[in-house]
């Protein structure tokens, strides 16, 4: 994806020869202040490399110490999701299990454990009530009376081939590993700047997960139940049921228990043949089933479990491998080894006096393949509490996102019905752990930032903006800087609009278009050119070349296409030729709204062309004006980076990672994008920095970090003398390993173009899927609220439910529109340019009104936003594999090879294509 940067005579970084010169990641020396005063001098640390990575090591490494708390913006008392937990118990103990034989199902080896915890507990546990984490650790609250012992455990379980139970003896071994101390944990909670202990923390996490799974079914750290709110029917044969999420958190008010509401898709416990009927949307009690009716059933009943219902209260319980491809009219099966058969239909009315009533539908197929037992789909019920796993179609989906959608006050009512409910002083885990948690929800001072000036063009009557409640509108605006577009055309991909209606809504988009303040030539090059959806790369070269031709030479500068609503793959192969093999930026609009004209879906559209041609929409005022802290005084490039990954259940698709840096200053405000695929479900960015050996001019360097420095360089003439970097998507199990590995890169990318240049670094890590939710003081008092009943946009909070000790915030920067607003948490890991609490909490929050695509606040700061959005938009880039590559790949994949993605085109690269 990333060609290697040249050295360019218009440069003033100088670099050695590169046979000369080999690259060394400036050291970084150990923090020895809690806090340096100067703003030239850096937080280092020392450097020990690691034999295999090249990067520092964990142990090397502190966090930056928080350096004091914000100031700046109007006070207010707002809540949150956080329950103050209290632990009495002193010292813990950790003991290794091995059960055998060895157990691959975590369910299964729970269950030993709670069978040997149920027989022994009064007698060689000497009364203790251990916790299991499913794997190899078991912990006690105090000691147990032995340091190995091995016990003998008989478990009966249900056997969903058979349909019956099924008696297994295991061997269980506990033997004593260590103490977990809890001093650590309370030094932490003092606010003493220690390693997180995380062993007594997950002691906890497992001892509150046994709490709930008494209770509710478990799935990950979420809880389900169909009594905590009343099941919502999606479709076929889904419902949605009600949980929610717990975890516990070192905290500055002490160890917090934070509590979420969550839905999941689980199948209803219907009777077999209504699901069916449900699944098909039809009738099937009379007419029998066509083929594809029938893939469509075994698609969907495949791994389903059921109980029977013929035999009265002897309900069997069996997992479905398949569907008979006959009728079970026509169904026979041998009675004996002598192979006397028997048809299904009198088989089931001699053995149980039951009347097969369906006989024109299939059979389920249950059991082994080496012994198929066939169950009439009338006779079968499906069994309470299975997750639904098979995906979920547009309708369903929808339909679970408005069941999940709770305004802030139902949100916390539920939140608060869930800790009562679940009742944890009268538990038995949580007293013999010395656990007790309040019921009230934390109560948190916080802040609300103001809103930004916004500059726009002085041609237009409104030059400057200030926005209300985090949302504006582009009335009587002009955007700041205008793009020029004169050679455009259009394709209609849709069959449904007619070439007039196209060439009608192209005159009105070119309308608003100029209205927002963009330069753009009223008709396209050639006519609009229909082409049918599955002709897109012929239709899209003879587009190009006749406009070519008609323009001597020049390049097509837009294209707007307009795709049917529905359009499968369409999309992702109209961008991805046009990005990485014409070399042409795109605007797709779907048919409906071209039909249906709406000038504020034209603004949009005109926003998101403006920035796609080079234009800029607004600049925050203090960034003109030099104003900005720390961005302002020096030239200042600022980074978002982020990793997708591939869908769940896509066990070797590779994952994409972008990374977008701005090309000015002082506005900060233009991004470039460079995306990348790596190995499946790797978190590291792995192309930030390369080096490799050619035969001809020795050592070469390139990777995304450089390759976006000089483009930097070359747009404003100045090299980077100081970098933020906003990281998204990593989870805080990753925070050290990303750290280390990306803070290298970035340090040899700028070593690379000239030995001693190492520009101060900020490295901040974006966590949009948080749990943490924040509630208005007051629900009725609308001057602390927005329209949505959610908390003002710019809301910050610093203090009681952030880190003991580290530089973290939560901010809320957007206005909500449905459902409780989500705050982002943004984590400090790395602070050389000392960013004081309110500078950092200003610029991220000031950063969120300069997004490209809409006239509001964003969630989540833009350079984060953007590398996301590349990131999702490269996913089009990756051709469908044909099945013999398919398994080629899959056997690359193990060897941590990837099929590398084309290459951008140099004219999309610089620009925000990605929007």
């Amino acid at each position: 994806m990333h060609t290697e940067s040249k050295t360019r005579t218009t440069l003033q970084m100088q670099m050695k020869d590169p046979e000369e010169h080999q690259v060394k990641s400036k050291p970084l020396q150990k923090c020895t202040e809690r806090r340096r005063k100067s703003k030239k001098r850096r937080n280092q640390i020392k450097t020990e490399k690691s034999h295999e990575t090249g990067v520092e090591s964990k142990s090397s490494l502190m966090f930056p110490c928080r350096p004091g708390y914000g100031q700046l913006g109007t006070k207010c008392l707002i809540k949150a999701n956080h329950f103050l937990v209290d632990i009495s118990v002193s010292d813990l103990s950790h003991y290794n299990v091995k059960i055998i034989p060895e157990v691959c199902s975590s369910k299964t080896r729970k269950a030993v454990i709670s069978e040997l915890v149920r027989v022994h507990k009064n007698t060689d546990l000497a009364n203790r009530l251990p916790v299991y984490d499913g794997g190899r650790n078991l912990y006690t609250a105090g000691l147990l009376p032995f340091t190995y012992k091995e016990f003998s455990v008989i478990l009966s379980e249900e056997d969903y081939v058979t349909g019956g139970t099924r008696e297994q003896e295991f061997k269980v071994g506990i033997k004593f590993a260590t103490s977990v101390r809890m001093q650590q944990l309370r030094e932490l909670l003092s606010g003493k700047q220690v390693d997180t202990p995380q062993e007594a923390l997950s002691v906890f996490d497992i001892v509150l997960k046994e709490v709930a799974a008494q209770s509710y079914i478990s799935i990950g750290r979420n809880f389900y139940s169909p009594d905590l709110r009343k099941p919502q029917q999606l479709g076929g044969g889904i419902e949605s049921w009600r949980g929610f999420y717990q975890s516990i958190r070192p905290t500055q008010m002490g160890l917090s228990l934070n509590i979420d509401m969550s839905s999941m898709a689980f199948i209803e416990p219907l009777p077999v043949i209504d699901f069916v009927a449900q699944i098909l949307g039809k009738d099937v009690h009379s007419k029998p089933l066509s083929d594809a009716d029938r893939v469509k059933i075994k698609k969907a009943l495949r791994g389903v479990k059921v109980e029977v219902t013929h035999r009265g209260n002897f309900r069997r319980k069996y997992r479905i491998s398949g569907l008979t491809s006959q009728p079970t009219r026509e169904l026979i099966f041998p009675l004996d080894e002598q192979m006397n058969m028997k048809s299904v239909v009198d088989y089931f009315q001699e053995m149980y006096g039951y009347t097969i009533k369906y006989s024109h539908l299939p059979c389920l197929q249950v059991g082994s393949q080496r012994k198929l037992n066939y169950l009439p789909m009338e006779a079968c019920k499906i069994v309470r509490g299975q997750r639904q796993t098979k995906g979920l179609n547009e309708k369903q989906i929808t339909s679970l996102l408005k069941f999940s959608c709770q305004r802030p006050r139902e949100q916390e009512t539920d939140i608060l019905q869930t800790i009562e409910q679940n009742n944890y002083e009268n538990n038995p885990y949580a007293k013999e752990f010395g656990i007790s948690i309040d019921k009230k929800l934390a109560s948190v001072e916080a802040r609300v930032l103001p809103s930004p000036w916004l500059k726009y063009h002085d041609s237009g009557r409104e030059k400057e903006h200030l926005p209300q409640v985090g949302q504006w509108n582009m009335l009587n605006k002009k955007v700041i800087n205008g793009s020029n577009v004169r050679y455009w055309a259009c394709i209609n991909f849709s069959r449904s609009v007619q070439e007039s209606t196209a060439h009608g809504f192209c005159q009105q988009l070119v309308q608003m278009c100029q209205i927002t303040g963009l330069e753009f030539s009223q008709e396209p090059v050639i006519p609009v050119y229909s082409a049918r959806p599955d002709q897109v790369k012929k239709a899209l070269k003879y587009v190009h070349t006749t406009a070519l031709d008609k323009l001597d030479g020049k390049e097509l500068e837009l294209l707007i296409a307009i795709l049917p609503d529905n359009n499968g793959s369409l999309y992702g192969d109209l961008k991805r030729i046009c990005e990485t093999d014409l070399g042409l930026i795109s605007q797709c609009c779907l048919a409906k709204y071209v039909f249906k004209i709406n000038r504020q879906y034209l603004a949009n559209v005109a926003l998101k062309i403006n920035v796609k041609m080079g234009g800029r929409n607004t600049v925050l005022l203090d960034a003109l004006s030099w104003r900005i802290p720390l961005v302002s005084d020096i030239p200042t490039i600022i980074f978002g980076a982020d990793v997708t990954h591939a869908e769940s259940g896509d066990d070797s698709g590779p994952s994409i990672a972008a990374v977008v840096a701005s090309q000015d200053w002082p506005e900060v405000t233009k991004y470039a994008g460079l995306v990348c695929a790596q190995p499946h479900r790797e978190e590291l960015i792995q192309d930030l920095f390369k080096s490799w050996k050619d035969p001809q001019r020795g050592v070469v360097y390139g990777g995304m970090i450089r390759e976006l420095l000089l483009s930097f360089k070359r747009a404003t003439g100045q090299k980077p003398l100081r970098i933020i970097f906003y990281r998204d998507g990593v989870s805080e199990g990753q925070f050290y390993q990303v750290l280390l590995y990306e803070l290298d890169a970035i340090r040899k990318a700028c070593a690379s173009l000239e030995p001693s240049y190492q520009p101060p670094v900020t490295f901040v890590v974006v966590q949009k899927r948080n749990h943490t939710r924040l509630f208005p003081n007051n629900h009725d008092d609308r001057n602390s609220t927005d329209t949505s009943g959610n908390i003002l946009p710019g809301t910050v909070v610093d203090s009681k439910i952030c880190h003991p000790t580290e530089f973290d915030f939560y901010l809320c920067s957007h206005a909500g529109i449905q459902g409780t607003s989500r705050p982002a948490h943004y984590h400090v890991l790395w602070d050389e340019n000392n960013f004081s609490p309110d500078e950092i909490q200003s610029l991220t929050n000031n950063l969120c009104y300069t997004y490209a695509r809409c006239t509001r606040s964003v969630s989540v700061v833009p350079p984060a936003y953007y590398a996301h959005l590349a990131a999702y938009r490269a996913r089009c880039y990756m051709e469908p594999d044909h099945p013999e590559i398919a398994k080629l790949r899959d056997a690359r994949s193990k060897d941590r090879a990837v099929r590398p993605l084309p290459a951008l085109k140099e004219n999309v690269k610089n620009v925000m294509f990605y929007c």
